[in-house]
């Protein structure tokens, strides 16, 4: 008898985990503040020169149109102070719809040039960078 209440106390605590992670997964779906985790996490995986790891934050889109290699030569070709940046600051991040949000960030790369990064996030079993568009900074210092 005390074996079944030790397993059934034990489900509880399992069904109770479950619950709390789930509940948490939804919220982060509806945070564009948990959506500029990963762009950060991939602008200092790039200062490292670590494109395996910044490759992981891209979603499924992306790394089906890039494999490994393919993708650290466009990000070097295509946005070099996101390649090497030496600041980045997150400025907005906005929740278009659960699941999709935009995230702002201003950023110097070590080329001397600055950038107004917008990316796009979507959740993916977590969020996952969709794409960005860079455009010269407004005031070209940050």
């Amino acid at each position: 008898m005390q074996v079944k209440r030790l397993v059934v106390g034990f489900v509880g605590v399992l069904v109770l985990l479950s619950l709390c992670v789930s509940a948490r997964a939804q919220a982060d779906k509806t945070n564009p503040t948990a959506a500029a985790d990963p762009v950060v996490k991939q602008l200092e995986a790039f200062r490292r020169d670590d494109f395996d790891t910044a490759f992981t934050f891209a979603s499924g889109m992306i790394r089906a149109q890039f494999d490994r290699p393919a993708f650290e030569a466009m990000v070097r070709r295509g946005y070099p102070e996101i390649a090497r940046s030496t600041f980045a600051a997150v400025t907005r991040t906005e929740l278009e719809s659960p699941g999709l949000a935009y995230v702002t960030v201003k950023i110097r790369g070590a080329n001397g040039q600055a950038v107004e990064a917008l990316y796009e996030m979507i959740w993916e079993d977590g969020w996952r960078i969709n794409g960005v568009a860079t455009r010269p900074d407004a005031i070209g210092t940050i």
